[in-house]
């Protein structure tokens, strides 16, 4: 069955007549003849369905998935319309593929994790700022303005405008806003501080230091807080070099074992 072109006037340019399409579509069983009339059917509403599509084009999504996504609301329109409802299958069929282009930017495009209500009071002031826009234009609403044009509180219109940055984010090597050197945003985030672990590690060791015999200590402090040489270190205490060495590697591997013991 081959549907017509146009046998009546319709509101949209690109609106085929598929009434009687549609009529023989119901009667039909589930099959082969009934799926070749229905993919005949989504393909003559194709082109409006790719119109609506374009309408959303530059919000950050390519214009050809926008068009797969209406064709996905335009089949789903086709499956679920009952002509017996009396009403044309494009004022069932626009509202249906809309939503459906909407939801994937709702559930796809958002950079953060939005909820439903921020995401509508975004949608909401920005709808507003670009009706007040239009109406004065060069003037750049405030927040009370926008408040009372989307019938919005004062905090609502700021949690709907923090929002609107939440849509899209700014690459790590975008410059920063009025710099003339190139400085870039990931210029600006901070490294690891080697300092936080040596304080880290200074408070594991302290309860094993003090457990040490007092000369141990005293060696352990002169050699490493105070920089004195084993030679020096061994003519203060009055004894050889070489015991002196030996009690720094003991030491220092008793103080190891016992930190290393308390991590579990």
């Amino acid at each position: 069955m081959r549907i017509a072109v146009k046998s009546k006037q319709h509101p949209h340019d690109d609106a085929p007549d598929t009434t009687d399409a549609f009529a023989r579509l119901c009667e039909l069983p589930e099959g082969p003849e009934r799926r070749t009339l229905r993919d005949e059917i989504v393909r003559s509403w194709l082109p409006m369905a790719d119109r609506i599509a374009r309408r959303y084009r530059g919000r950050g999504e390519s214009v050809e998935d926008l068009c797969q996504v209406a064709a996905l609301g335009l089949v789903k329109a086709v499956d679920r319309y009952d002509p017996a409802r009396g009403y044309a299958f494009e004022s069932y069929a626009i509202p249906t593929i809309t939503g459906e282009i909407k939801r994937h930017f709702r559930d796809h495009m958002w950079v953060l994790h939005v909820p439903r209500r921020v995401q509508d009071l975004r949608n909401r002031v920005r709808a507003a700022v670009k009706e007040i826009s239009q109406e004065s234009p060069g003037h750049g609403p405030t927040l009370a303005e926008i408040a009372e044009h989307a019938h919005l509180s004062e905090e609502d219109v700021r949690v709907g405008l923090e929002a609107m940055d939440s849509f899209t984010a700014l690459s790590l090597d975008a410059e920063v806003s009025g710099s003339d050197d190139g400085y870039a945003l990931g210029d600006a985030l901070g490294d690891s501080d080697s300092g936080y672990d040596l304080i880290v590690d200074r408070e594991a060791v302290k309860p094993c230091l003090r457990s040490l015999p007092e000369r141990e200590r005293t060696i352990l402090y002169l050699r490493y807080f105070r920089g004195m040489t084993q030679s020096r270190i061994a003519d203060q205490l009055g004894i050889s070099q070489m015991h002196v060495s030996r009690l720094l590697s003991g030491c220092c591997a008793r103080v190891r074992e016992e930190a290393l013991a308390d991590i579990p």
